[in-house]
């Protein structure tokens, strides 16, 4: 028989952040890679041509390539089998393709402009993308940002866009839902990151995690959310989810955002921010022991974060290239079964500029996790008439090649990566596969009372 760990409250250091590093760029060469990747890709799924779907909410895959998303609009990335790129772009955006990471021609439609912005510009969208050789002769692929499991013949696109891409082809059976060439869990050219992308999303996964300790370490009764929500932001980069500093019953007034709520001691407490690359999430009480916590949910800790943690922690340790989502699955719901803990989404998935690409991690799954993926631990449990637990942050999955990469190319990345793995190890004291790369500060570290904030949970 197996021996579950055991786990306790113990005074420990808080983990090391780096509050201000160097903003990366990804290099020409990886750009140039990106392309390539998209039209091996093309080829092997038989397509003459790709029409990338963006505007600022759904933009990833259109940057991918880019190297930007269009603002306000919608835009369009068209894509030929040879690689020649025509960016198709409403009155706001047009300044942004001279500076392309993938140069292409500019195309102006004001169909994707502002309402009463000027319209001038008569040539239908449907020639716009005839002249990009689209016609009755080739095989199109649609790439928007959602897969459709189960359901292939869908597209996420605005009808007027998808009806000229029908038009233009000559018929809706030469148009085909090619998301999944860019966000499969199995195939897409996306859920693999080289040395160089690793680096630039530890920026984002560092900036979540450094930002969610300076205000979890701000929580204090009598503050508002917004103050605590201040301590979110981070060097002006853009939020790749809704910014959370929520006490005690959240979305009054149907309200997403930090409130003039005031913090009170027994609170329910939950912040989550993410940046491109990582998101760092928790969820606790506003108390400084189990004491402090009101009688129906006087055995939180026992009943909720201690199994919680154990399955982040079996997660951890098990996360290795080779595993297939189904084993990851099955792994978690053996620990924190779905029927007495009510988790409903998947215990972990893919991240990139998006906080959710897509997830290997599903029953049944024969998609495996592969060196180059970063993965976000997302297990929620949530327990009827109790506050929810959360310790959700970003690693990454790195074989021996890459690994010696990233050392070599990217030295203060891998220090700091060391540095977490360090802590994760011989703090926290949970056992690492070798190939589990840290991309964020806080993996692991879990204080279940928030006025304690020297106590965290330690594996025994």
């Amino acid at each position: 028989m197996t021996t579950v760990p055991r786990y306790h409250l113990q005074t420990i250091p808080a983990p090391q952040t780096y509050p201000d590093i160097a903003y990366p760029v990804l290099s020409d060469e990886t750009m140039k890679q990106r392309l390539r990747n998209v039209l091996l890709a093309m080829q092997a799924s038989g397509f003459t041509h790709l029409v990338i779907y963006a505007d600022k909410e759904h933009g990833a895959n259109f940057e991918y390539l880019a190297g930007f998303i269009p603002r306000f609009e919608e835009a369009l990335l068209v894509v030929n089998a040879g690689g020649e790129l025509s960016y198709i772009m409403g009155n706001e955006n047009l300044k942004l393709v001279p500076h392309a990471r993938n140069g292409g021609r500019c195309l102006h439609t004001p169909l994707f402009s502002l309402p009463n912005q000027p319209m001038e510009g008569d040539t239908p969208l449907a020639g716009l993308l005839a002249s990009c050789g689209i016609s009755d002769a080739s095989c199109v692929g649609v790439v928007g940002w959602k897969l459709f499991t189960g359901h292939s013949a869908l597209f996420d696109v605005p009808a007027f866009i998808l009806d000229a891409v029908f038009s233009a082809a000559g018929g809706r059976e030469r148009v085909h839902n090619a998301t999944g060439l860019f966000i499969s869990s199995e195939q897409g050219v996306r859920r693999l990151n080289s040395a160089c992308e690793i680096a630039f999303y530890e920026y984002g996964a560092n900036l979540a995690s450094t930002r969610l300790l300076t205000a979890l370490n701000a929580v204090e009764p009598g503050r508002r959310e917004k103050e605590i929500g201040h301590h979110l932001a981070g060097w002006g980069q853009p939020n790749n989810v809704v910014m959370i500093a929520a006490t005690g019953d959240r979305f009054a007034h149907a309200c997403l955002y930090p409130t003039d709520k005031v913090i009170a001691r027994g609170d329910k407490f939950s912040l989550t921010v993410g940046y491109k690359g990582g998101l760092t999430s928790r969820s606790a009480y506003v108390v400084a022991s189990e004491n402090e916590l009101a009688a129906p949910v006087a055995d939180y800790l026992t009943r909720v974060a201690i199994p919680y943690y154990h399955a982040v922690v079996k997660w951890l340790e098990f996360i290795r290239p080779g595993v297939t989502g189904a084993e990851v699955y099955r792994l978690i719901e053996s620990v924190l079964p779905k029927d007495r803990w009510h988790w409903h989404l998947n215990p972990g998935h893919l991240v990139a500029d998006e906080e959710w690409l897509s997830s290997p991690v599903y029953p049944g799954s024969a998609a495996r996790l592969e060196s180059g993926m970063l993965l976000q631990i997302d297990i929620i449990p949530s327990v009827a008439g109790y506050g929810g637990c959360s310790i959700e942050d970003t690693v990454g999955l790195a074989d021996e090649a890459l690994r010696d990469e990233l050392a070599r190319a990217y030295p203060q990345v891998w220090a700091r990566m060391q540095a977490r793995r360090q802590y994760v190890t011989e703090v926290l004291k949970i056992d690492l596969p070798v190939e589990v790369i840290l991309l964020s500060n806080t993996v692991g570290y879990l204080r279940p009372f928030l006025l304690d904030k020297s106590k965290a949970v330690v594996k025994a």
